[in-house]
C-alpha cells in the first residue's frame, strides 16, 4: 500500500520523521503461510508530495499515527480532486484508530492526499504470493 502525503514543517523536524518512517520494519505476509520482514520506503514526488509504501496489513496503524482523518489546511473537496487525479491515488479509506508507532512528529504536519493499493504478485524465489510492494 502507498499513501500520499504533503508534509509541512521544518525541514529538520520533517526529515526527522521521515527517517522515522524509513526505519520501520513490518511484516509482509505470504497468502500460503508465512512471511517476512521488510522496512519502510518514502518515495519523493514532485511539489513536496511525498509517498510511503508499506504493506497493506498495517494500513490503520501508519494512517492512524499520520493522522490522516484531519486536514487541517482544508484544502477543500475539489482541489483535493484534481491532486488526487494528477498523482494517480484514491481517496482515504476508513481506518480503525486503536494503535500507532512512536514517531517523533512534533512539529510536522501532515496534509493527507490519498492511498495507492498494490496487487498481489506470485514470486518465484519464495514460491509464494505476497503484495506486490
Amino acid at each position: 500500500m502507498h499513501v500520499v502525503f504533503m508534509p509541512y514543517g521544518t525541514r529538520s523536524e520533517v526529515e526527522l520523521l521521515l527517517r522515522d518512517m524509513e526505519s520501520q520494519s513490518y511484516w509482509l505476509p505470504f497468502k500460503e503461510g508465512g512471511g517476512i520482514w521488510i522496512k519502510g520506503a518514502v518515495r519523493i514526488l514532485p511539489f513536496g508530495v511525498y509517498e510511503y509504501i508499506f504493506p497493506r496489513a498495517s494500513a490503520d496503524v501508519v494512517l492512524n499515527t499520520l493522522i490522516f482523518d484531519k486536514d487541517v489546511y482544508n484544502l477543500g473537496k475539489s482541489v483535493l480532486f484534481f491532486i488526487r487525479k494528477f498523482i494517480k491515488c484514491e481517496a482515504i479509506p476508513e481506518y480503525k484508530q486503536e494503535q500507532k508507532f512512536i514517531w517523533v512528529k512534533d512539529n510536522v504536519n501532515i496534509i493527507p492526499i490519498g492511498i495507492r493499493k498494490d496487487i498481489d504478485l506470485f514470486d518465484d524465489l519464495v514460491k509464494s504470493t505476497h503484495e506486490a510492494l
